[in-house]
C-alpha cells in the first residue's frame, strides 16, 4: 500500500512555490496534477531526462539497418538475379525502403515506451476516487507528496497547510 498527501493550490505559480519549498524542507517524492502544462515543474519536480529519445534513436537506426541487410541479402546473396548487366547490389534503391523501415521502428518504440513510462494500462489509481480532485483537470493545481508512514503524512500535511493549500487530503491505496 502507498501513501500520499495531496495538496491543491488556485494557481501554478503557488505550486510551484510550495513544491520548491516542500523539496528543499526534505520531501523528494513529489509530482504535479495540473489541467494545463506548467513551466519550471520539470525542474522543481527533480524529474530525471527521458530517455525515449535514446530510445527512438536506436529503434530507428535498428529498424534501417535492418531494412538494408534484408534488401542487400534478397537481392546479392539469397536470390541473386543479373538483369541487364545491373549490379546486384544497388544502395540508391534501397533508401526508401530503409528510410521508411527506420521511421516505423522509432515511432512503434517510441509508442510502446511512452505506454511502458506511463504505467499503462492502469485502470484506476486512488486519487481519481476523490471527489475533490476532479479539479485537477478542471482548474485546480494538486501537489502529490509520497510518504512512507504516519509521522511523513502529518508532517507533509502540515507542510502543505502551512504553503497555502487549500485543500489538503491523505490517500492510501495500490498504485
Amino acid at each position: 500500500m502507498s501513501r500520499w498527501v495531496l495538496g491543491e493550490f488556485r494557481s501554478s505559480e503557488r505550486m510551484v512555490e510550495a513544491a520548491r519549498a516542500l523539496r528543499a524542507s526534505g520531501f523528494l517524492r513529489l509530482d504535479a496534477h495540473t489541467p494545463i502544462p506548467v513551466e519550471d515543474v520539470e525542474a522543481v519536480l527533480g524529474l530525471p531526462p527521458s530517455r525515449l529519445p535514446l530510445l527512438g534513436l536506436i529503434a530507428g537506426v535498428g529498424g534501417a539497418v535492418g531494412a538494408y541487410v534484408v534488401q542487400w541479402f534478397t537481392q546479392a546473396i539469397d536470390w541473386p538475379l543479373n538483369v541487364g548487366g545491373r549490379p546486384l547490389h544497388s544502395g540508391p534503391a534501397f533508401i526508401p525502403i530503409t528510410f521508411e523501415s527506420g521511421v516505423l521502428a522509432s515511432a512503434c518504440a517510441l509508442f510502446m515506451g511512452v505506454i511502458v513510462a506511463c504505467g499503462l494500462p492502469r485502470v484506476t489509481h486512488p486519487f481519481l476516487g476523490l471527489e475533490a480532485f476532479r479539479s485537477a483537470s478542471i482548474d485546480g493545481f494538486w501537489l502529490a507528496v509520497a510518504v512512507d508512514d504516519a509521522e511523513g503524512a502529518d508532517a507533509a500535511q502540515g507542510a502543505l497547510r502551512r504553503l497555502g493549500a487549500e485543500v489538503v487530503l491523505a490517500v492510501e491505496g495500490r498504485s
